[in-house]
């Protein structure tokens, strides 16, 4: 991918000015080319981090100079100024991320975008996972094409068609804040209701082999979220649930996933207080966009519990 040509002026405190050439401070790499058999997940993840950062060399072409002691766009026309803003504002959200409580080595290096995701409430910590009541939310969901809900192309369209209601193809015209996390989740065959967490959830049923992805809606909004343009975004409301819930690193993947539910499953049998809910099935989710290094990446795998019957 070829970086246009220009140089900028960056203005810092103190009258210290230096003047950078992007051409120069790019790497000098050819584009990736798709293989005959098709694009990898690995080469469509490196791609859509070039599509981003040539995105906003293209926004920085019309700019003079900007001012960073007050995070301040200077020589620009105004509607450009305000988009390179918002865009200084949103990239600050993954590059300053915040943690979560770390019970292991594995955990303590994760991190997600601090973007808003569905509130909870820890109600017990134990070694391998943790129990969550977690509050009632609002969902955009659609079907997934294909009959993994793991496979990075047919996760891709849902996620841009959920993406775009969310980013303005709607009733208002309405660009809503990105939520966290993602959520991957089986559905029943007999057509379990759409209940989930955080923004994007995938359910599968049993017998037609269909996902669903599901975007968590920006809580300010309650019940009053601009309807989708598109037929094939539903808006949902999710009540409150309890989880059992643990973390893992890296891609997700359907083998991790199978491995990661029996050892929740196994923990769960000697849990003194809850017991997994009857026909539940395992939710996944994830936190991270796809250009984050796998090892500091947060994915969590839950399944519906409730409180044992006490004892007679």
């Amino acid at each position: 991918m070829a970086i246009s040509a220009y140089t900028t002026s960056l203005v810092f405190p103190q009258n210290y000015r230096k003047t950078f050439n992007l051409r120069a401070m790019a790497p000098q790499t050819k584009p990736l080319k798709p293989s005959r058999k098709g694009q990898s997940a690995t080469e469509a993840r490196l791609s859509l981090v070039f599509a981003l950062a040539s995105q906003t060399a293209s926004l920085c072409q019309r700019c003079e100079f900007l001012d960073f002691s007050e995070f301040r766009v200077i020589g620009l026309e105004p509607n450009l100024s305000f988009v390179l803003s918002d865009l200084v504002t949103e990239t600050s959200k993954y590059v300053f991320p915040r943690r979560f409580e770390a019970r292991n080595l594995e955990e303590a290096f994760m991190s997600v975008p601090d973007l808003e995701t569905v509130s909870y409430k820890v109600l017990s910590r134990h070694e391998q996972y943790e129990i969550r009541e977690v509050e009632p939310y609002f969902v955009a969901e659609t079907t997934m094409p294909g009959k993994k809900g793991f496979d990075f192309t047919g996760s891709s369209r849902a996620f841009n068609v959920l993406a775009e209601y969310l980013f303005g193809k709607n009733t208002t015209r309405e660009a809503m804040e990105m939520t966290t996390p993602v959520y991957v989740k089986k559905v029943q065959s007999d057509g379990e209701k759409m209940e989930m967490t955080t923004p994007v959830i995938t359910k599968q049923s049993g017998e037609q082999g269909e996902w669903q992805m599901s975007f968590v809606m920006p809580s300010k909004y309650g019940s009053n979220l601009p309807l989708p343009k598109d037929p094939s975004v539903r808006i949902k409301h999710v009540p409150g649930r309890t989880f059992a819930i643990t973390a893992f690193s890296g891609f997700v993947t359907d083998e991790e996933v199978n491995c990661r539910e029996i050892k929740l499953r196994n923990s769960l049998k000697k849990d003194p207080q809850f017991q997994i809910k009857q026909n539940t099935s395992v939710e996944v989710a994830q936190f991270n966009p796809p250009f984050t290094l796998p090892f500091m990446r947060r994915n969590e795998i839950s399944l519906e519990v409730e409180k044992k019957d006490a004892p007679v």
